[in-house]
């Protein structure tokens, strides 16, 4: 291209010629001059057409470069990558030698069998040093929990003497979690304890544990046995309170934990009798301590049932059942299950 600019300039004038007009009079210099710039101007005009030609040629070559099938293009990029994966002339793979695949491997190897060697010996240390059978931090459950049978729904008991409907499944409910409580039952699994002293069981802590029997006719009038409603068709429900399990707990100074319930809020005598199953309303130190799921196998919880015999009719009663004993928290106000229960009672006729 740049031969052709240059054979497209204006023709040169020789040595000797220019010399002789830079010596005639200022008039030939003027036509020299003239001259210079007409061929200056016919330049570019000579120029354009072989500029477009090359331009065209340009195009033409980048449109057949683009015109390329894209077949080929993809069997180029295939392989380039089959290249990455292996390549036989360097002997390659991944852009990585032999050698370093093996110095790579051999780190992750050993970064591993360190790291399973660590939860290895981790796990042994802690099988070594607790035991199943019974727990080894107690310290933040010193009081128990207390749950209520039956059932209810946001432990609001609301049932209409005259209709079985609304009554029945309290019932079933309590029918259900006392079968494991029928006396054939308990005589046949437990042994008979005498009461008012502690159950301590000697021996290693692996070994299968004894449970004293705790029997369903103990809670006489709220045991289900002589009425099948617990006091709900008469308006007289039963209530079962039970404490949750502690193992190793034991109620300081040898004195059994006792239920109390009262109206919670409002008057008094909105509740005028409760009668309490066994008689002392107290769980019975023989039930204690309980050693655990694993070796108490047949252990039974003991109960305490509430039969609300006298209750104002026709409105709700809020109700608060606390344990009473030495050492025993039932006041904590962010946990209302912690030593007490609450509940309501709207027993409609």
């Amino acid at each position: 291209m740049r031969r052709q600019l240059r054979s497209r300039r204006a023709p040169a004038f020789p040595y000797g010629y220019r010399y002789r007009l830079d010596d005639q009079g200022e008039e030939n210099q003027n036509y020299l001059a003239d001259e210079e710039e007409e061929a200056a101007e016919e330049a570019p005009v000579m120029m354009a057409p072989d500029l477009e030609e090359e331009e065209e040629k340009e195009e033409e070559e980048e449109e057949k470069s683009q015109g390329q099938p894209i077949g080929n293009a993809w069997r180029q990029k295939l392989q380039i990558m089959v290249k990455y994966l292996w390549d036989p002339e360097r002997r390659m793979s991944l852009a990585q030698t032999g050698q370093s695949w093996s110095l790579i491997l051999f780190i992750y190897f050993f970064f591993y069998a360190s790291l399973a060697a660590v939860i290895t010996l981790c796990m042994y240390m802690l099988f070594v040093t607790i035991s199943p059978c019974m727990l080894t931090f107690t310290e933040r459950a010193t009081t128990p929990g207390v749950m209520i049978r039956p059932f209810a729904h946001s432990l609001n008991f609301n049932f209409n003497v005259s209709e079985p409907d609304t009554w029945q499944h309290y019932v079933i409910s309590l029918n259900g979690f006392l079968q494991g409580y029928n006396d054939s039952l308990q005589e046949e699994m437990n042994v008979d304890c005498p009461p008012g002293q502690y159950f301590i069981q000697d021996g290693n802590e692996d070994e299968d544990k004894k449970a004293c029997q705790f029997k369903r006719s103990f809670l006489k009038n709220c045991s289900g046995l002589e009425d099948p409603t617990f006091g709900y068709s008469t308006g007289q429900p039963c209530i079962l309170l039970k404490m949750n399990r502690i193992a190793g707990f034991l109620p300081e100074l040898g004195d059994p934990v006792k239920v109390s319930c009262k109206v919670q809020r409002g008057d008094e005598n909105d509740i005028r009798a409760i009668n309490y199953y066994p008689e002392s309303a107290s769980f019975d130190l023989r039930y204690y301590p309980y050693y655990g799921k694993l070796t108490h196998v047949n252990y039974t919880s003991p109960l305490v049932a509430m039969h609300f015999t006298d209750v104002v009719k026709n409105q709700a009663v809020p109700v608060q059942c606390q344990l009473k004993g030495k050492g025993i928290i039932n006041d904590v106000i962010n946990d209302r299950f912690v030593g007490r229960v609450i509940f309501t009672l709207n027993i409609e006729t």
